[in-house]
């Protein structure tokens, strides 16, 4: 068993299975005044996982229960280290993020690098569905939270392989949604407060490793 990340949601661990390596969270070691919020993330993270069954590019979910989920881990390095300067790669991410919205999954949380992982087949895939939302829907507040994700993405796609974005994609990254521009307004400034502030934590955390 490796440890891979402890904080205070709890902590994860890389195990050997029958000769599978499977990604165990545990929340049971949580600070008791966030342990709600831990049990209720992983929570998120099961139905997310649960929804997408394994949908190639995403951790298939083993088992949860009693503040415990058990999935895949997916070989591959993340976004930072691997840096992707193809226009595939990021085809086939974009087709990966449509995917998920179709199935009824928005990621909410592809700003960041590390959550984007690049095989060792070069090809893209997700982890961590920590904050992700699941809807039968799809409504307006879906339909926002996955032009998101999709502007998150081209964001990478500007930074990596910037001759590759459309002209459609430039109008996207120039105009964030609503949604975005009231976060970036309030709720983000409340966000650096308490995760670098009250909990320690950076934007790029672990982003020179992976850890997860």
């Amino acid at each position: 068993m490796n440890l891979l990340k402890s904080d205070l949601f709890g902590r994860m661990t890389l195990e050997q299975v029958q000769g599978r390596q499977i990604v165990v969270r545990d929340t049971s070691d949580a600070r008791w005044w966030l342990s709600w919020l831990a049990r209720r993330l992983c929570t998120r993270e099961a139905r997310a996982l649960a929804r997408l069954d394994g949908l190639p590019g995403t951790p298939r979910l083993l088992a949860v229960g009693s503040g415990r989920l058990r999935r895949e881990w997916i070989e591959g390095r993340p976004m930072q280290v691997a840096r992707p300067r193809n226009r595939e790669y990021f085809r086939r991410a974009r087709c990966l993020v449509a995917t998920l919205h179709r199935m009824g999954v928005a990621h909410n949380d592809l700003a960041k690098e590390p959550n984007w992982l690049v095989t060792p087949l070069g090809t893209p895939a997700l982890v961590d569905f920590q904050l992700a939302t699941v809807s039968a829907r799809r409504g307006r507040l879906f339909r926002a939270l996955a032009r998101e994700d999709l502007r998150h993405l081209l964001k990478h796609k500007r930074l990596y392989c910037p001759e590759g974005l459309t002209a459609r994609e430039r109008r996207i990254l120039a105009t964030p949604a609503l949604i975005s521009r009231l976060w970036m307004a309030t709720g983000k400034r409340l966000y650096r407060f308490i995760t670098r502030r009250l909990l320690g934590w950076a934007d790029r955390e672990g982003a020179g490793d992976r850890r997860f």
